[in-house]
């Protein structure tokens, strides 16, 4: 059995309950869905910002610094943890919603992490709420480059299935290929269209190594689905052509070649008045 039919809940970090919430929520049932459920979007995590250049212009924003202090506000349902973060030159307050007993034990004071997230201005704060939080130990630690967004649904990011979690299934996923995946179009088409091999145009539209590779990748999977399309459509033609010969008339008619010798065209312009 080829590894892309291998069922959803065998990739490490899935599971039988994940992999009936992706099978109902998202249609995936096997790693080749998985590996077909492409991103949205791509997000250059090559920089890392400071809290001073935060401004409303940054869809989303990186930084590096520590948490100087937590406090919650509210209660029940309206409950919020809040985490001052600062990095030197200001504060930006890290906000959660859900999950605040799991955000509480997790993280600590003065150590240094790099967050990640969308920043919102509220009462002349800045704030990000859900932030994605990793240890900061040396420049090795910073990510880099793009990073792939991932289309979810509210049921999903309820069982912690974000687009993080998405891109680690993927990357998961991947670990489980030995050997490059099969190609879908023949070697000739690959070749006269330039194109990348589907392996290298999976992985790299997943985990792109560069701005290049990502523009490649795209390429050769927007022709291979155009490819197909237009297969589909030749097929469809040739098929129709096949059933529905149309009428066949045994023998011509014994005025038709007199009403053709002697009939004429009728100008565009005589049509329209005799219409009016």
């Amino acid at each position: 059995m080829s590894i892309l039919q291998t069922e959803i809940q065998f990739v490490p970090g899935v599971g039988p309950k994940r992999a009936e919430i992706l099978n109902k929520e998202i249609g995936i049932f096997t790693v080749g869905d998985l590996l077909r459920w492409y991103p949205y979007r791509y997000i250059d995590r090559s920089r890392i910002y400071y809290i001073h250049e935060i401004d409303q212009s940054a869809a989303y924003i990186q930084l590096k610094g520590k948490i100087m202090a937590f406090e919650t506000f509210g209660e029940g349902r309206r409950r919020r943890l809040v985490a001052h973060f600062s990095d030197g030159t200001g504060f930006v307050d890290l906000v959660w919603f859900q999950g605040i007993r799991f955000i509480e034990g997790k993280y600590k004071l003065n150590q240094e992490y790099i967050v990640f997230g969308k920043p919102n201005l509220f009462n002349g704060k800045w704030n990000i709420p859900h932030p994605e939080i990793d240890p900061f130990m040396n420049e090795t630690d910073a990510p880099e480059g793009l990073m792939a967004m991932y289309n979810t649904t509210e049921k999903m990011k309820n069982r912690y299935l974000n687009s993080k979690a998405m891109q680690k299934i993927i990357e998961n996923a991947f670990g489980l290929i030995k050997e490059p995946l099969p190609e879908t179009l023949s070697n000739d088409v690959v070749k006269a269209a330039k194109l990348i091999s589907f392996h290298e145009a999976i992985e790299n539209i997943h985990f792109p190594k560069s701005a290049g590779l990502l523009r490649d990748a795209e390429l050769r999977l927007k022709f291979e689905e155009l490819f197909y399309i237009q297969l589909n459509i030749v097929r469809y033609a040739a098929d129709r052509k096949e059933k529905l010969k149309g009428f066949v008339f045994k023998k011509v008619g014994d005025y038709l070649n007199s009403f053709l010798q002697t009939s004429t065209p009728v100008p565009a312009y005589k049509r329209s008045k005799a219409c009016n």
